[in-house]
């Protein structure tokens, strides 16, 4: 049996690497090509003349593409795994190898397990690299795109965070982070327990500091309410009944915010680790704002290298099929055309469970529930019924 499990182990593993490299170079192609149009160009920020240092080069276009490799390669795994094997059980169950096999001694259930306990590796490298490697490579691609293409913002407003503190409550908004994790344009609102606006702030720019708190530059603040003490200080630029105004150099604010929360806010959920998107659930349900759409991908992150599983599952009923001269082509087409099908499904299960919201486990799960159920009936009709 160790020789069978070396054959089909051996036979898997190439395959699926090779298939994974394909689609990997194809994709590295299709961010190259989107990248040439920046060529040339520098991150436009007005620190005088471009030098060559700050124009985007080919150097900087290919580093930032390899960046974004883990990512894809994430994202492929599972459909480079069903690929790969639906290739491998057609390719021996044509010439007649599986055959030779089953009459070794290879009866379904064990062929069964032993796909399965290949299938766990695959499961245990895509949570590797989907929790600690992309993200990694994510973040540097970010940083490095924002050096020479400006800073990292998302939407129109950038990133809105809320915190409660004693007494009162806090809206923050940042709306772009520079290439050294500096903070641009901040606004940050100040409300009280009957939810009325208490003061307002608006900064140029912010650091973060190990203090607990973000050191804010270029501050103007704005209390309503009556004059306070900030108020009355001696850079107090105006003060009206009821509204007082000041403007300051420098302003440390208290604040639980930190900078994974704020990188957080401005990256893609899907781009974020398991602990750090757990971490930012605990936060959004601790000030009392919806989590629904990070849970969801939470439970994405849970489920996804699971398939894995459910892939190898998927691929063995091939090794049962006969074979006519050029039938395995149309197989492995269709293997390709399922691994799209569950990607699709996966990324739309996502955005119809935040719509309707489902629960967000569910939703993250039901894909992969779906083709397990395909799968297994799959392996029932045509391996044991048959």
């Amino acid at each position: 049996m160790k020789t069978i499990r070396r054959l089909i182990y051996g036979e898997v593993l190439t395959s699926i690497v090779f298939v994974a490299a394909g689609f990997l170079a194809l994709f590295f192609f299709f961010d190259l090509v989107d990248e040439l149009q920046y060529l040339g160009k520098s991150n436009g920020l007005p620190t005088g003349l471009p030098t060559a240092s700050d124009i985007y080069q080919i150097r900087h276009a290919l580093l930032y593409v390899g960046l974004l490799i883990p990512n894809h390669l994430y994202e492929l795994l599972p459909i480079s795994v069903l690929i790969g094997t639906i290739f491998v059980m057609a390719r021996l169950a044509k010439s007649s190898e599986y055959t030779i096999l089953r009459t070794s001694g290879l009866d379904p259930w064990r062929a069964l397990r032993m796909l399965l306990s290949l299938g766990s590796i695959f499961v245990v490298a895509s949570f590797l690299i989907g929790d600690y490697l992309a993200p990694l490579s994510e973040r540097t691609a970010q940083l490095l795109k924002a050096k020479y293409r400006g800073t990292i913002t998302v939407g129109q407003t950038g990133a809105w965070l809320r915190e409660k503190q004693a007494y009162n409550t806090y809206v923050a908004n940042v709306k772009t982070l520079s290439p050294a994790n500096e903070m641009i344009g901040i606004q940050i609102f100040e409300f009280d327990n009957k939810g009325l606006v208490v003061s307002k702030m608006q900064a140029a720019r912010g650091n973060f500091s190990k203090d607990d708190s973000w050191h804010l530059k270029g501050v103007t603040r704005v209390e309503f309410g009556g004059p306070t003490s900030s108020a009355k200080a001696t850079n107090a630029a105006a003060q009206t009944a009821g509204v007082s105004s000041s403007v300051l150099d420098n302003f440390r604010w208290p604040t639980d915010l930190s900078q994974e929360m704020v990188s957080v806010a401005l990256l893609k959920p899907e781009r974020m680790g398991t602990i750090d998107l757990f971490n930012y659930i605990r936060h959004l349900d601790a000030n009392g704002q919806t989590a629904q759409r990070y849970e969801i991908e939470f439970w994405k992150k849970v489920f996804y290298p699971l398939s894995c599983l459910v892939m190898v599952v998927l691929a063995l009923p091939f090794a049962y099929l006969h074979f006519r001269s050029g039938g395995i082509s149309g197989h492995v087409f269709m293997g390709v055309m399922t691994g799209i099908s569950f990607f699709l499904l996966n990324n739309v299960f996502g955005y119809i469970g935040n719509l309707q919201n489902w629960q967000p486990w569910f939703a993250a799960a039901a894909p992969g529930l779906l083709y397990m159920t395909i799968s297994l009936g799959a392996f029932g009709w045509l391996v044991l019924r048959r």
